[in-house]
């Protein structure tokens, strides 16, 4: 075959660019360095240099939440390393990112050389190795391979919605690659399967008279959201989401529910989906932190399950079945529900706590829930933010990030700065706590760096207040290793040498005064505020129910 005029690095790029991916996230190292200048002289994509590879990684993930895909380039053997944890949780996140590693020279690989950044033991391929447990396709590209390898990659991350993984000998990067036909092979749906699971379905609500759709994760990694949202109208029935999936159906919309929570969440709403004829799970991820800890009481054979590649009616599963295709043909069955559509009250639509009162979980989620805005990005961390955060209701168009089944404390910072470079003509909010910002509070100096200005809210409750919740069974009066040093938050950003509005309240005065401050700077400053509670104990109702369950 003819070689094309386009190197191997290029080639990569251009595949990269037409998915339209104009940022790449890392950390230079001296193996990636040929990747690198390809990069720095590629016109349409930027890369965005951060402080340390595994925040790079958690970046990455939050990119690809927002734009569906994203990059990553970390060195070889040291970097990738430092990447794997946040790769692991956009796999187990269902996120797509393209992890590219820059590697030895290929000779130094042949000769099995001793090299620095290997564990000396000669194996250039221990690291590939373990990235074959943590992504659902890895691949060494070469010259000869590339044009096949590359796509497969692609191809696989979007259709699994899995983090993939290529590795490059940095003397290849500048070699022409060799041209190849793209292979891929398209996924459809079984008409058979279709057709009995459709029959299967309209069986199950003929006379249905309280039907609800519940939402979830793969709602939103599919794309889903629009058809159900249809389907839902169409139907006059409820929707609710779970926990891993908030923001899979507009918060704003009057048949939205709230967050099924089981035992731990909203009672009116575990009352109405519990109570349902037929629930449509669309995406369902039956995690501990979706069942609320295996609290939630479906009937399964009340249950349709539909998956991105398969359909589940009662205990009867039909495989080949894409879930648009079925979310389709069910708009068709003819079926619509009489009667009032169930009215639910939120948590925290109602604002409450005196000014001169120091705020509390039960003041500051409603205020939190008030000063958000259409189209907003909320970035929440793992911890006591999490369960509040689930129970906020949100604004139209707002996209809420969180690593409900993963929670790897520290993602939150670096995801920030993530979404605020995939998506910078919108506003995004940073909720935190003050153990999980001392793991990768570096990124803060990439936001400022790259002209990010998000609003953040840092919850200093004196330690790591979630694990003092879940750490149930240890009956010590002082848990030492949840205690963390007391930083002066508001005064990080003087260190990161940028002029940045801060402030820290202990009131719901204070509060309130820093939210109409906060509107007032209007995208002009990063913001970050120190929400400081004097009770370290304190935290949302959703938590403190399932404490209680745990203590049981």
């Amino acid at each position: 075959m003819l070689t094309e005029s386009r190197t191997l690095g290029s080639y990569l790029l251009d595949c990269l660019k037409e998915e339209g991916i104009q940022e790449i996230f890392g950390v230079p190292g001296d193996y990636n360095f040929s990747l690198l200048d390809t990069l720095k002289d590629y016109e349409g994509i930027q890369f965005v240099n951060n402080r340390n590879e595994l925040n790079a990684g958690y970046a990455a993930d939050a990119y690809a939440r927002l734009n569906g895909i994203s990059a990553l380039i970390t060195t070889f053997g040291v970097g990738e390393m430092s990447a794997c944890n946040a790769i692991a949780g956009s796999y187990s996140e269902s996120v797509p990112v393209i992890h590219i590693v820059g590697s030895p020279k290929s000779a130094m690989q042949e000769e099995k050389a001793l090299a620095h950044h290997t564990l000396m033991d000669r194996d250039f391929d221990v690291f590939r190795k373990v990235y074959d447990n943590l992504t659902a396709y890895t691949a060494v590209l070469t010259p000869e391979n590339a044009a096949r390898e590359i796509p497969a990659a692609i191809e696989v991350a979007k259709k699994k919605k899995k983090p993939v993984y290529l590795s490059v000998a940095i003397d290849l990067v500048t070699q022409p690659i060799i041209s190849s036909e793209k292979q891929t092979v398209g996924e459809s749906t079984k008409d058979s399967a279709l057709k009995a699971a459709i029959a299967h379905g309209k069986t199950l609500l003929a006379g249905a008279k309280n039907a609800v759709i519940l939402t979830d994760m793969k709602t939103i990694r599919y794309g889903l959201q629009d058809q159900v949202q249809r389907l839902a109208e169409q139907w006059n029935v409820p929707v609710a989401s779970a926990m891993q999936g908030k923001s899979a159906f507009d918060e704003s919309h009057p048949q939205y529910i709230g967050v099924y929570g089981g035992a731990f969440g909203d009672q009116e709403v575990t009352k109405i989906v519990e109570g349902a004829d037929v629930i449509i799970a669309v995406g369902a991820l039956w995690s501990d932190v979706n069942t609320s800890k295996n609290t939630i009481k479906l009937d399964p054979l009340k249950v349709v399950e539909i998956q991105p590649n398969s359909v589940k009616v009662g205990e009867a599963s039909y495989m080949k079945i894409q879930a648009a295709d079925f979310i389709r043909e069910l708009s068709d069955i003819g079926f619509k529900q009489e009667g009032k559509l169930p009215e639910t009250s939120f948590p925290y639509d109602t604002v409450t706590g005196g000014a001169e009162e120091p705020i509390r979980a039960a003041s500051y989620y409603p205020r939190i829930q008030h000063m958000l805005k259409e189209n907003d990005v909320i970035v929440t961390e793992t911890g006591t933010l999490s369960y509040g955060m689930s129970q906020v209701r949100l604004p139209k168009g707002a996209t809420y990030i969180a690593q409900g089944g993963w929670q790897s404390i520290g993602y939150a910072t670096p995801a920030a700065f993530g979404a605020c470079i995939a998506a910078r003509d919108r506003r995004v909010l940073l909720f935190t706590g003050d153990g999980s910002i001392q793991l990768t509070v570096q990124e803060i100096s990439s936001m400022l760096e790259n002209d990010c200005k998000p609003i953040i809210f840092v919850l200093n409750n004196d330690g790591y207040t979630i694990e003092k919740y879940l750490n149930v069974q240890v009956k010590v009066e002082k848990q030492t290793y949840n205690e963390i040093p007391m930083w002066k938050y508001t005064k990080l950003p003087e260190v990161f040498g940028r002029d940045v509005f801060t402030a820290q309240v202990k009131t719901n005065g204070e509060l309130d005064e820093v939210i109409s401050q906060v509107e007032k700077v209007n995208g002009e400053q990063l913001c970050l505020i120190e929400l400081v509670v004097d009770d370290p104990m304190d935290a949302p109702a959703y938590l403190q129910k399932m404490r209680e369950k745990m203590e049981q």
